[in-house]
């Protein structure tokens, strides 16, 4: 599924942190756009609310990460959970990431009440998770598959334009032309999974399923083997059997990022 609008709303108090940036980063290496209300702009929580909710009516949002805590003052603590009650009203399919510092006790309890209270795609994360996870996170909620997949440093997973992308050191990319038609099946499959949770698995048969012939599993092996062997030439580096695509006790193979 693709994004509406491809656009993320980021409603903190901190939005010029290096929480918040990192997270933007993310989500636009991912192909997101994103919109960002945030204190310096807004003054107060009331007017960040109020921003808040005209930037929704104004971009239509696919998604909305929302800070638990607007300000430093103890009537901002929960500031984040009125605007989520008044995203709730108005736009009751918004799907909804909230930001939460209280990583346990009280707090953290009154942020889970507050969030599973509505019935709306709302769900929250520790604010010190990683970019990896947020993007991770919001892409669930909004039900889309990312356009592009980084494993590693080097190497880009294009699902849009069914290409693999290898970055030397300087920075650029060039595409691995090896790598297509059951060959890139099978390497997305790999790299959705373990976008998705790496050290995930991809079983014999859904990989085997780009496949044609009497022996499969065996033609899996040799497509595996052509995968490595073309990204192990465009980044100099000799992939063995343990290097980057694994297979996992003879049940499926899994991917690991290879070493930089």
């Amino acid at each position: 599924m693709s994004p509406r609008s491809g656009n993320i709303l980021i409603v903190d108090d901190e939005a010029a942190s290096a929480i918040v940036r990192a997270v933007r980063r993310r989500l636009e290496e991912e192909g997101w756009g994103t919109t960002v209300v945030g204190k310096d702009e807004h003054g107060s929580a009331d007017e960040m609310m109020w921003a808040a909710l005209d930037a929704i009516n104004q971009h239509l949002p696919d998604g909305v990460i929302l800070d638990v805590r607007l300000g430093e003052y103890r009537d901002d603590q929960f500031k984040g959970l009125d605007i989520l009650k008044r995203i709730v009203e108005q736009h009751p399919r918004l799907p909804v990431l909230m930001f939460t510092q209280y990583s346990q006790g009280v707090e953290r309890d009154t942020v889970a009440r507050s969030a599973l209270q509505v019935e709306a795609p709302v769900e929250f994360i520790d604010k010190l998770a990683s970019p990896e996870e947020v993007a991770l996170r919001i892409r669930r909620l909004v039900g889309a598959e990312p356009r592009s997949i980084a494993i590693g440093g080097r190497i880009i997973v294009d699902t849009d334009a069914r290409a693999v992308l290898v970055r030397d050191e300087s920075g650029r990319t060039s595409p691995v032309a090896d790598v297509s038609g059951r060959r890139f099946d099978i390497l997305r499959e790999l790299a959705e999974a373990w976008y998705r949770s790496p050290g995930n698995m991809v079983p014999f048969d859904r990989l085997e399923r780009y496949l044609e012939g009497d022996d499969t599993r065996a033609s899996l092996r040799v497509r595996i083997r052509e995968i490595k062997v073309s990204l192990g030439r465009a980044m100099g580096l000799s992939l063995g059997a343990n290097d980057f695509i694994v297979s996992v006790r003879d049940r499926g193979y899994r991917l690991l990022p290879p070493r930089e």
